[in-house]
């Protein structure tokens, strides 16, 4: 637990400034920054504060917002121009990072105004494309990584990888609000199945599809709703078209207030990424009793024990994606088992938990005796047992 002064002052408060993509962007960090910033915005030891990736011009300057490869260019220069007004008031800035073009034009201007003001910084970093991103752009990222007072990741899968690079990262955990989810007993289960991962080609979508068209042979009745949206759709749509896939609906991008009536509506969620971090639909699913299938990509297998908290094969292994939702269907025991234990899994993530793990890294870093460095420590470098991220908030 953090140490907190009895009685604190409005001026002696570690004034924390999150930088992550608004809400206007759909997303994993867009949702899990305004979940942070609500778990700490009564924490009478902090004054925190929020500046978007992406800010709203003001008034007429809006439209230029809405006019392609302009509004890249005067939403970053605003962006910046935020940053240099304003970090300047701040002790502590907590950095949300995505990978490539993302790291380049939100990240590093965050990071480099950090360090010319002397304040301390946090990489957040979490993109499950870090080890290709570490490797190809290794000159515009590692040297900026190092100049940061703390690399966080979301998992112990990212921590390795980082590792590797030569640099130390600690993982707090995404955040998934259990309350929201209601976890339903599903039994037996009906071939009623969900997938929300983007349609873009590292989540591989057509996988799902090709996995879905095995199970209704066997379920003529069975359903799929796909809810996101992507570059791939088009294609997606009619490669469903070309499989002679029934009761198959791509329902576009659902806001987050609604995911958890699709998670109840349905009773099997698959997932097939060739390329993943720690994503939160999968958590998401295990919240609302949903038993999960999935690809073992990335970080995956540090967040679902086969056989024990999910289904999970290899990456591209459409036959076998299906096999196992199959499984699902004919042995209710076997889906009951691995949902209640799924369920469980995910305790660890609330709010509060992972709010008190931030709350003790900014006061560490705010204290005169900060040792956080960017280089990796021998025991770093290996990757943890794969039970799942259980112990992630002992190392916070």
């Amino acid at each position: 637990m953090t140490r907190r002064p009895e009685k604190i002052g409005q001026s002696n408060r570690i004034r924390v400034c999150i930088v992550a993509p608004s809400l206007d962007i759909l997303g994993g960090q867009s949702r899990q920054a305004a979940l942070l910033l609500a778990g700490l915005r009564d924490e009478p030891t902090l004054e925190v504060g929020f500046i978007p990736h992406n800010p709203r011009l003001p008034g007429a300057l809006r439209r230029l917002q809405t006019i392609k490869y302009v509004r890249t260019v005067v939403t970053t220069l605003c962006y910046w121009a935020m940053l240099l007004v304003r970090l300047l008031r701040y002790d502590v800035i907590h950095v949300f990072s995505a990978a490539y073009y993302s790291y380049l034009l939100s990240v590093m201007p965050a990071l480099l105004i950090a360090k010319v003001y002397r304040k301390r910084s946090i990489l957040n970093y979490r993109s499950g494309e870090a080890e290709d991103h570490l490797k190809r752009w290794r000159l515009t990222t590692v040297p900026i990584m190092r100049l940061t007072d703390a690399i966080v990741v979301p998992s112990n899968y990212l921590v390795a990888v980082f590792a590797r690079a030569g640099l130390q990262a600690k993982a707090i955990s995404n955040i998934v609000e259990m309350t929201r989810f209601r976890f339903r007993n599903r039994g037996p289960l009906r071939p009623v199945f969900l997938s929300s991962r983007l349609l873009e080609p590292l989540y591989n979508m057509g996988c799902v599809l090709r996995a879905f068209a095995c199970i209704q042979r066997r379920y003529p009745d069975a359903s799929l709703t796909i809810a996101a949206d992507g570059s791939l759709r088009s294609h997606l749509e009619q490669c469903a078209n070309d499989l002679g896939l029934r009761q198959t609906e791509f329902i576009g991008r659902v806001p987050f207030e609604a995911m958890p009536d699709l998670y109840d509506a349905a009773d099997i969620y698959l997932n097939a990424n060739d390329i993943d971090n720690t994503p939160a639909s999968i958590l998401e699913s295990f919240a609302s009793g949903l038993p999960v299938v999935t690809t073992e990509a990335g970080g995956i297998p540090y967040i679902l024990e086969h056989e024990r908290t999910g289904l999970m094969v290899k990456c591209g292994d459409h036959e076998a994606l299906a096999a196992s939702a199959i499984r699902l269907l004919e042995d209710p025991v076997l889906a009951s088992r691995l949902a209640h234990n799924a369920r469980e899994s995910v305790r660890p993530f609330t709010l509060p938990a992972v709010s008190e793990s931030w709350l003790s890294l900014y006061h560490e870093l705010a204290g005169p005796k900060t040792t956080w460095k960017g280089l990796a420590t021998e025991e770093s470098r290996e990757p943890v047992a794969r039970d799942g991220d259980r112990r992630l908030l002992k190392q916070g």
